[in-house]
């Protein structure tokens, strides 16, 4: 787990009117640090020439700063000279190697472009003023090569991608005993005779993905770090905005290129924001290049084919969260005897699925409600106790709470309604549900019952009447109510349609007080794990940073359900102070992919033991599950990505 923090001065390059070489764009920057001096060197795009095919030919631009956001004094760095770059020169990688400044460019010898005019060539320079020569790399089509910063076992050592334009696109690492090697015919024939040994492994995930090596590689303690573009359905037929530009990266061995050690499941960064969003090609986030100071990641990409931004990322937590195998604390641990509870074919009402559980610990003992679905589609909340928190000590042949009110009354046979989906607030002596009542006709909405505290370990289940509290006409679900009261009175916090919202109520008695305004909190983002919907998982936990609160998020191109944190402001929580990046649970266990739903892990109940946060949830929508995670831990990784 991990926040990446976009700068605020995105974009930190945009076109200048006044320069007529990079009067339309200025993207992918490959920034370098020399001394206390940040050089950034992009490329750069005119307006349209309509006297010229192609109307528009890339340069290579430098700038100059102090602190890596701003570069001043922008200049024409590297412009198309020989015939093999005639039509442009594009996206540089630029490297220090043992006293010079090598910086690899695509290199367009032909148009229309085509596989065979798109190649790789490289400029040398003795200290970024001028271009002291510069020479073609590959004799094949090309793109992204980036040169390591030092040798490996005295190798020096170039990662490109071969044949982007004539896929499938690969990543491959080319070793020699001189930089000098790389422009030369016969090196890359000799290369070529035993092309796979030099190949990576495939990082993609289906047939119709693409890929292509970013930054120039980090050197870390654990290995070399690799930011790449990874665009999902690239090559799948259908409308161009279901493909998915992504940011990802792998870790290769310090002492040998070719061994991939870990890589992140999915993108660390896709286009949300307006800027990456829309552009001269729209929708497009590209690694360029990357900084490491301290344990601060730089992530320098282009939005859009527009302009160069700049993200960050606290390297440990990134590294740790890609070692996760071998980093145990930094995923979330399931119980080894999950799942926890399932359903009993003898109890009819509890038949066919037992899962969405809220939890609450009072003294030492946890208490589990969880929604349990009878054969004929009607949800009941049923009951279990744990004195360890995850081995059930006690579990009721009866439902604790059952559909009674005209508005949780199925009205059409075989329909789910009922009482779904708890989670469950203390506040004083005083024990409130929350769960969402639907009649099978909808749309659903949010009904609070409440019970004595005394009475609910005496299992005397009187609970109070339930009140409707969301209001009619609105999909509203996923709703709690904050354990205390906070700066704008009784925080309760729901979900209309597809994003969480909350609403300040001047007291608990909900006779005269409910739910009225959708206060946007959060929402989902745009072509991220969490990009169709988001709703909350458990109420929230007080912490001296704020409130945590888990959230579900489904992801758009494959319904499935994650889960991810966020932090809220102690005094006004419906400010976000951050949130995580990637999803901090997700399915893998065969109960979770495969159920009445697949691919969910939907919790409803969290509570705190000895440090850990103890996650109850639903499996496949069908089976509970407990997970731990170390409080402390995923608190610290919030605290870094706090939005300063």
């Amino acid at each position: 787990m991990y926040v990446v923090k976009r700068s605020h001065h995105n974009p930190i390059l945009v076109p200048d009117r006044d320069h007529y070489w990079e009067s339309s764009a200025t993207f992918n920057l490959s920034p370098i640090k020399i001394g206390k001096n940040y050089y950034g060197l992009y490329r750069a795009m005119s307006l349209p020439d309509k006297m010229r095919k192609p109307e528009q030919v890339s340069v290579i631009g430098i700038g100059q700063g102090k602190d890596g956001v701003h570069f001043e004094d922008r200049r024409q760095f590297i412009v198309p000279e020989a015939e093999w770059e005639k039509y442009g020169c594009e996206d540089p990688r630029v490297t220090f190697f043992e006293g010079k400044y090598y910086t690899f460019y695509t290199a367009l010898g032909g148009y229309p472009f085509s596989a065979e005019n798109i190649k790789v060539a490289v400029a040398i320079s003795k200290n970024l003023e001028k271009v002291d020569e510069r020479h073609l790399v590959t004799p094949f089509n090309a793109k992204a090569a980036a040169l390591f910063p030092e040798r490996i076992n005295g190798k020096v050592i170039l990662i490109l991608t071969i044949h982007t334009d004539s896929p499938p696109a690969k990543i491959a690492i080319a070793e020699a005993n001189n930089v000098e090697d790389f422009w030369k015919k016969e090196f890359w024939d000799k290369w070529n005779e035993d092309l796979e040994k030099h190949v990576l492994v495939n990082p993609l995930r289906s047939q119709y993905d693409h890929t292509e090596v970013g930054a120039v590689p980090v050197k870390t303690k654990y290995g070399w770090l690799l930011l790449y573009s990874y665009i999902e359905n690239y090559f799948q037929s259908g409308n161009n905005q279901d493909r998915i530009f992504g940011i990802e990266a792998l870790l290769m061995d310090r002492n040998d290129a070719h061994k991939i050690l870990a890589r992140t499941k999915g993108p660390i960064l896709v286009p949300t924001e307006s800027y990456e969003l829309t552009g001269h090609i729209s929708n497009i986030v590209f690694p360029s290049g990357a900084i490491l100071e301290d344990r601060t990641l730089h992530i320098y990409y282009g939005a859009s084919d527009t302009t160069a931004c700049r993200a960050s990322v606290d390297v440990n937590d990134l590294l740790s969260t890609m070692r996760s195998e071998t980093e145990g604390d930094w995923q979330c641990k399931r119980y080894k005897n999950n799942p926890i509870l399932l359903p009993i074919p003898e109890h009819e009402w509890e038949s066919k699925a037992v899962f969405n559980p809220a939890a609450i610990k009072i003294g030492k003992m946890t208490y589990i409600l969880y929604r349990a679905l009878s054969g004929d589609n009607t949800s009941y909340i049923g009951y279990a106790s744990s004195k360890d928190g995850v081995t059930i000590f006690e579990r009721l042949t009866e439902p604790i709470y059952s559909p009674h009110e005209d508005f949780e009354i199925k009205k059409i046979t075989g329909a789910n309604s009922g009482c779904e989906d708890p989670r469950i607030t203390q506040i004083g002596k005083i024990i409130y549900m929350c769960y969402t009542a639907y009649d099978s006709i909808g749309p659903p909405r949010v009904a609070v019952t409440s019970i004595t505290e005394k009475d609910f370990l005496a299992k005397n289940w009187k609970w109070e009447k339930p009140i409707l509290i969301t209001p009619n006409g609105f999909d509203d679900k996923d709703t709690c109510i904050f354990p205390e009261k906070v700066q704008g009175g009784y925080m309760v916090m729901h979900r209309v349609g597809e994003q969480v919202c909350g609403d300040y109520l001047h007291s608990l008695d909900f006779k005269k007080d409910s739910v009225k305004k959708c206060i946007r909190i959060f929402g989902p983002r745009v072509n991220a794990w969490d990009g169709l919907k988001v709703g909350i998982a458990a109420p929230p936990i007080k912490t001296k940073y704020g409130w945590l609160l888990l959230y579900h998020g489904v992801s758009k191109s494959h319904s499935t359900y994650r889960v991810g944190a966020v932090l809220l402001d102690k005094k006004d929580p419906a400010i976000v102070i951050s949130r995580t990046t990637d999803p901090i649970f997700e399915p893998e266990e065969d109960y979770e992919k495969n159920g009445i739903v697949n691919n969910v892990v939907f919790p409803c109940g969290i509570t705190e033991r000895d440090g850990l946060l103890y996650i109850y949830y639903g499996g496949g929508d069908r089976v509970t599950g407990v997970a731990t995670i170390k409080l402390d831990l995923l608190l610290q990784v919030l605290v870094r990505g706090e939005k300063k």
